[in-house]
């Protein structure tokens, strides 16, 4: 009968608390560290806001492009634009050519 309760006693006042926090322990462990814990949300979140800024990037050189194509459509085309490609295909020849820019008179 001492040996039960003393084996009660300790059951209660070690085994218990103790499986307790080891539980309490693996489920803050992964609530802070885990692959959906704290951590990895905020990795995720500035992963995202990267993101973010590099497609911003790109829509606006896709609207760039977008609106250097309009220009060069049938209809009204712009002589500038059209004069400032063909300087840029004259320049970039071969490496044995050499070309010098003019300056317009």
């Amino acid at each position: 009968m001492r040996i039960r309760r003393s084996v009660k006693s300790f059951f209660g006042a070690i085994v218990i608390p103790a499986i307790s926090l080891a539980v309490a322990g693996y489920f803050g462990y992964y609530a802070f560290n885990g692959p959906r814990g704290y951590l990895a949300y905020h990795r995720a979140d500035t992963q995202l806001a990267a993101d973010d800024a590099q497609l911003n990037g790109v829509k606006d050189a896709n609207a760039r492009l977008k609106h250097r194509i309009d220009l060069l459509q049938d209809g009204h085309v712009d002589y500038d634009l059209v004069e400032e490609l063909a300087r840029d295909q004259m320049l970039a020849g071969s490496p044995s050519v050499i070309a010098v820019p003019r300056r317009p008179h």
